[in-house]
C-alpha cells in the first residue's frame, strides 16, 4: 500500500466519525491487540494510556512512557511499502479526527478562560527582546518536513532548544498559541522520536513563577493551584479538545534558529527567554513529534513573541507532499522582499471574530466558491460567524484537507460531479470521498479537471490548480480533496490546498497574502 493510499484511507475514516463518534472510543479500541475499522484491519502500532484522569486534569502515574523513546526516527521513502505505513493510517485517522473536533470545541469555549486572562495581561508582560528594540534587519528561516513519512498530515520544524542546544521536532500549528515540549520527568507522555527534553541539562532554562505577570497569559489547571511562595512555579493546562492536552510548568528557554541576513549570509541566532510549556503530562496524537510550535494570533505563539525581533509577518511555502524527501518546505520570519515583489501576490484581509471568538485563529471572510470561474449559489450566512462565536472560515496549517460547512460542501461536490462526469465515469466504491472518478488510461498531464477558487468579501480571489483540488487514490481513481462539516460550524482551508503557494501572514496590516510558487525552489 502506498503512502498516498494510506493518507486517503485515513481521511476516509475520520470523515465518517468526525461528528458521529468520539476519539475516546477510538483510543479504547487501541487497548486491544488489533483494530478493525470500517472493513480495514490494522495491527496496533501505538500505545494509548489506559490511565484515568483525576479532578485536576492530570493523569494517574500508572502510565509508563515508552521505553524506546530515545531511538532515532525511522523515515520511509515515499511510496515504500511497509507495515509502518499501515500503522501510520491508524495514527492519522485518530489524529485528524481529534484535530477537527479540537478546533470546533475550542471555538465554542473561547469566551471562558482564555478571554478572561486576555484582559488580565499587565504592562509588565513583553515579547522576546527589549520592548524598544527594532526589528532585526535579517529574517529567520527554518526548514519544514512533511509528516507524510511519519503517517501525519502535518508539517514539522526542527528546533534547537536549550544551552547547550539540542534538536527537537515540533509540529507547526497556526491554529494554536502555546509552544511546548515533552519534559522530564514525564509522568504521562506519548511516544516521540528522540529523547525527551530535560530542563536539568540546560543552564538557560528558567521557571516562570506563579507571581510573575507572565503567568496570567496561560491557563492554569482546574482546580487551580494556590500561589503560596515567590519561587513557586507557574502551572499550566492547555486543552486542544477531548483528550488532547498538555500540562506542566510554564517557563522560558533559549531557542536557536537560522538567521539569513539582508546581505545573503546565514548564521545561527539565539532567541533568549522564549516562553514555552514544559509538559510533564501530555495526551494526544502528535505523530512522534517532541511537542508543538504555535503560530496563532495570541501573545504566547512563537511568531507573536518574536515580533520585536523580526516584525509582524511570517510566511511559509509547502512543497508537494509527493516530493522527494530531500526537498523541504520553508518557514520564514520577517520581511521577504522576493515575495512582496512577486507580481502574482494577492492579499485578503483577516477578519476579527465576534467578542466570543477565539483570538488564536486567522479568520477569513469568504463570499463565494468558484468552479472553473463560475460562482456557485451558496447562502451568504454559510460563511458567517454566529453571535456565540462559532462558524466562519479559518486558514490552518495543522488540518490536512479543506472543510466547508453545509450546504456549501454539497453544492460544491454536485457542481464538480456535473462538470467532470461529462469526461470521466463516477467511481462509487469510496462514497465518503465524494465525488471520485475513474480516470484509467488517461495520463495525468492530459487529465481535464476543473479548477476551484475562493472569492473573498474584499474582492480577492484565490484560485487553486486541479492538483490542489483533487487527490489521487491510485493511477485509476481521483477524488475531490474537500470534505464537509455540519451547518453553522467552522470551515477550514487546510494545508493540502496550500501546497506550492507562498503564504504570508501579515498581522500588522491584518492580511493574508498568497502567491503561486514552486516551493522547492525557495
Amino acid at each position: 500500500m502506498s503512502t498516498k493510499l494510506s493518507l486517503i484511507l485515513g481521511l476516509i475514516f475520520f470523515t465518517v466519525t468526525l461528528f458521529s463518534g468520539d476519539c475516546r472510543t477510538l483510543s479504547e479500541r487501541h487497548e486491544h491487540n488489533s483494530s478493525s475499522l470500517y472493513g480495514f484491519s490494522f495491527q496496533d502500532s501505538m500505545h494509548v494510556s489506559s490511565s484515568t484522569s483525576n479532578d485536576c486534569g492530570f493523569s494517574s502515574t500508572e502510565h509508563v512512557p515508552a521505553k524506546d523513546h530515545t531511538r532515532e526516527s525511522v523515515k520511509l521513502q515515499i511510496k515504500q511499502e511497509s507495515k509502518r505505513t499501515t500503522h501510520s493510517v491508524v495514527d492519522l485517522k485518530i489524529q485528524d479526527l481529534t484535530r477537527i473536533q479540537t478546533l470546533h470545541a475550542r471555538a465554542r469555549k473561547a469566551k471562558n478562560h482564555h478571554q478572561r486572562h486576555k484582559k488580565e495581561i499587565t504592562s509588565g508582560v513583553s515579547p522576546v527582546g527589549a520592548p524598544e528594540a527594532e526589528a532585526s534587519p535579517g529574517k529567520l528561516v527554518a526548514t519544514l518536513e512533511s509528516g507524510m513519512t511519519l503517517g501525519s498530515g502535518e508539517y514539522f520544524m526542527d528546533v534547537l532548544v536549550g544551552t547547550p542546544p539540542k534538536h527537537f521536532s515540533l509540529i507547526l500549528d497556526t491554529g494554536s498559541d502555546l509552544n511546548w515540549l515533552q519534559c522530564l520527568p514525564c509522568h504521562d507522555c506519548f511516544h516521540q522520536h528522540g529523547p525527551f527534553y530535560d530542563p536539568k541539562t540546560s543552564y538557560s532554562f528558567k521557571n516562570i513563577t506563579c507571581k510573575d505577570p507572565r503567568c496570567s497569559l496561560i491557563t492554569s489547571p482546574d482546580p487551580s493551584v494556590p500561589c503560596e511562595s515567590s519561587n513557586q512555579s507557574c502551572p499550566y493546562f492547555y486543552w486542544y479538545g477531548d483528550r488532547s492536552n498538555t500540562t506542566g510548568d510554564f517557563a522560558v528557554e533559549t531557542f536557536t534558529v537560522n538567521l539569513t541576513t539582508t546581505e545573503g549570509g546565514s548564521s545561527e541566532y539565539k532567541v533568549e527567554d522564549m516562553m514555552f510549556g514544559c509538559g510533564h503530562w501530555n495526551r494526544g496524537l502528535f505523530s512522534g513529534a517532541s511537542g508543538l510550535l504555535g503560530l496563532g494570533r495570541g501573545p504566547l505563539s512563537f511568531s507573536s513573541q518574536l515580533q520585536s525581533l523580526y516584525g509582524h509577518s511570517f510566511s511559509y511555502c509547502l512543497v508537494d507532499r509527493n516530493s522527494d524527501t530531500n526537498v523541504s518546505s520553508k518557514l520564514i520570519f520577517g520581511e521577504d522582499k522576493d515575495l512582496l515583489n512577486n507580481p502574482n501576490l494577492n492579499f485578503t484581509s483577516f477578519v476579527r471574530g465576534k467578542e466570543t471568538s477565539l483570538e488564536t485563529f486567522y479568520y477569513l471572510q469568504i463570499k463565494s466558491i468558484l468552479v472553473n470561474g463560475q460562482a456557485l449559489d451558496i447562502p451568504e450566512e454559510t460563511w458567517s460567524i454566529s453571535s456565540d462565536g462559532v462558524g466562519g472560515t479559518i486558514i490552518d496549517s495543522g488540518t490536512t484537507l479543506s472543510y466547508f460547512a453545509e450546504p456549501a460542501y454539497k453544492i460544491i461536490k454536485n457542481k464538480i460531479t456535473e462538470v467532470v462526469k461529462e469526461k470521466y465515469h463516477v467511481f462509487e466504491d469510496f462514497p465518503i470521498l465524494d465525488p471520485c472518478f475513474n480516470v484509467s488510461g488517461v495520463e495525468e498531464s492530459n487529465m481535464e479537471l476543473p479548477e476551484l477558487g475562493i472569492a473573498f468579501a474584499d474582492g480577492a480571489v484565490w484560485n487553486f490548480p486541479a492538483e490542489n483540488v483533487f487527490i489521487w487514490l491510485s493511477e485509476e481513481v481521483v477524488c475531490l480533496a474537500i470534505l464537509g462539516t455540519p451547518k453553522s460550524t467552522m470551515s477550514i482551508i487546510g494545508n493540502y490546498q496550500q501546497q506550492n503557494f507562498h503564504i504570508l501572514y501579515d498581522t500588522k496590516r491584518s492580511r493574508l497574502g498568497f502567491a503561486p510558487t514552486k516551493c522547492a525552489d525557495i
